[in-house]
């Protein structure tokens, strides 16, 4: 094997072992204290909020989206709750567009992939776009676009099968800690460990064991970092392949900041491709330092994480075809927009 090519795989090695080190901590702390603050901040005390405001409150609904999603629950789900709860239309546009994109895990990647300067750059662009976004498509009276279905009331099992994100009703049985008998209210079937017990007169009793609350977030934390690391772990491998083996004149050439069209082709790719923004972000790390510019860089990953094929598919259940074709333009607006505006103000 040639020095050249075991240089490169060092290089990549190398590459490989820091992303995956530096990224892994950093998911595990900020989703921790995420999920201490939905303790806090229940998915019913947001629809409280936003539905109390009626069409007010734009900047705190992009606040309240960027802590989502709740348990396994995603943000098209969450918004179907915000439309049966009749929150405002012009709040709930601006959680659907801030929601993926103001996620304190990407903007905590942000920061040490690119630094605080380029995260503050992307954290103020999502922000001021989804909040104009949401107000201008409630002035403009897209609330006629969204389906009369949506606002339908959706069945429900129990009680304990929807609070924790799952739709199908659990069963009731003599261990389950959804029986019809009574449970503390300090308990949840969420919560707590349940374990069946026999008493003197052979009865079965059911002894439920209330969960610390911050054992109960890490168990939510490591399930949540179980689900995203092999997306994590695809975008630190591609990205580990491309700093190694892939010429940077290569990606200079059609990606530098000398293109001009590098930023739009950016943009309209990222929706398809289909990358979460875990799995983008350190791959885009490796593409910044063979040469790409960051202005390509930040319209990738805002069309890579604020609209998705699978997200508008999902949609379609919600909204009709003007409604959808407003969300991909504020999307794609948004990716160029702030990669010109990157360019001309830093580049």
């Amino acid at each position: 094997m040639s020095p050249e090519i075991v240089n490169m795989i060092k290089e990549a090695a190398d590459m490989f072992v820091f992303l995956a080190a530096e990224l892994t901590i950093l998911f595990l702390v900020v989703s921790y204290l995420v999920g201490i603050l939905q303790e806090f901040l229940t998915p019913e005390k947001i629809q409280s909020i936003l539905s109390s405001r009626k069409g007010k409150g734009y900047f705190i609904a992009a606040l309240l989206g960027a802590i989502t999603p709740f348990c396994s629950c995603s943000t098209i789900p969450f918004l179907k709750g915000l439309l049966r709860a009749r929150a405002g239309f012009g709040p709930m546009m601006v959680f659907l567009f801030g929601s993926p994109l103001l996620n304190p895990v990407i903007i905590g990647l942000f920061v040490v992939t690119f630094g605080v300067k380029v995260a503050v750059f992307y954290f103020l662009v999502a922000m001021v776009v989804s909040v104009t976004a949401g107000f201008v498509l409630e002035k403009l009276g897209f609330e006629r676009y969204v389906r009369k279905e949506a606002y339908e009331t959706a069945e429900t099992g129990s009680s304990c099968g929807s609070s924790c994100g799952d739709t199908k009703p659990a069963p009731v049985a003599a261990a389950s800690c959804c029986t019809s008998k009574p449970v503390p209210a300090a308990t949840s079937c969420c919560d707590s460990k349940a374990s069946v017990d026999v008493n003197a007169n052979g009865e079965a009793v059911l002894t439920v064991k209330e969960e610390s609350r911050w054992m109960r977030v890490w168990r939510a934390t490591w399930k949540d970092f179980k689900q995203v690391f092999p997306y994590l772990l695809a975008g630190i491998l591609l990205g580990s392949f491309i700093y190694g083996f892939i010429p940077t004149d290569m990606i200079a050439k059609y990606a530098g900041a000398g293109n001009w069209y590098a930023i739009p082709v950016a943009a309209v790719i990222g929706i398809p491709l289909y990358i979460r923004a875990e799995a983008v972000i350190p791959l885009s790390a490796a593409l910044v330092q063979k040469g790409m510019a960051l202005g390509s860089v930040m319209a990738l990953i805002i069309g890579s994480a604020g609209a998705s094929l699978t997200e508008v598919i999902l949609l379609k259940s919600i909204f009709k075809n003007q409604m959808i074709a407003a969300f991909l333009t504020v999307i794609l607006g948004m990716a160029i927009g702030a990669g010109y505006l990157y360019t001309y103000l830093f580049g």
